[in-house]
């Protein structure tokens, strides 16, 4: 690992499995424009929330937000969720902060709290 990476700062203090999503995760959206939130202590509680819904429910969805246990209900907050696009370009982050971008990295935009876009009758199972 480099030194942007979970290995940075202490990837001892997270499994193996948390540090592998983290570096499989960052290294595809990464070219895509999208960056983890430098909190490495925040991004990795997520990344591990990611992975005890993927145990739970057999997909990765949001850990910010409440599941349905069908994955069909849940599609649009299987992560990246369908609003991470939307909430990155206007906000600079999505709802959970996990994902960010460049100028949210920098400074450049101030850090907001991102409003749920989730309609309200998919959210409260």
């Amino acid at each position: 690992m480099n030194e942007s990476s979970a290995g940075a700062g202490g990837a001892e203090n997270y499994s193996p499995e948390v540090v592998h999503l983290y570096e499989r995760l960052k290294s595809v959206n990464e070219k895509r424009g999208y960056f983890f939130n430098p909190d490495l202590p925040m991004t990795m509680d997520l990344i591990a929330g990611l992975i005890t819904n993927k145990e739970r429910y057999g997909y990765m969805c949001c850990p910010c937000r409440l599941a349905a246990n069908d994955r069909e209900a849940d599609r649009d907050i299987i992560c990246p969720c369908d609003y991470r696009t939307p909430d990155v370009e206007e906000y600079g982050a999505c709802y959970c902060a996990l994902y960010v971008s460049q100028e949210w990295i920098d400074g450049a935009i101030p850090h907001l709290t991102v409003p749920e876009r989730r309609p309200p009758e998919k959210q409260g199972w």
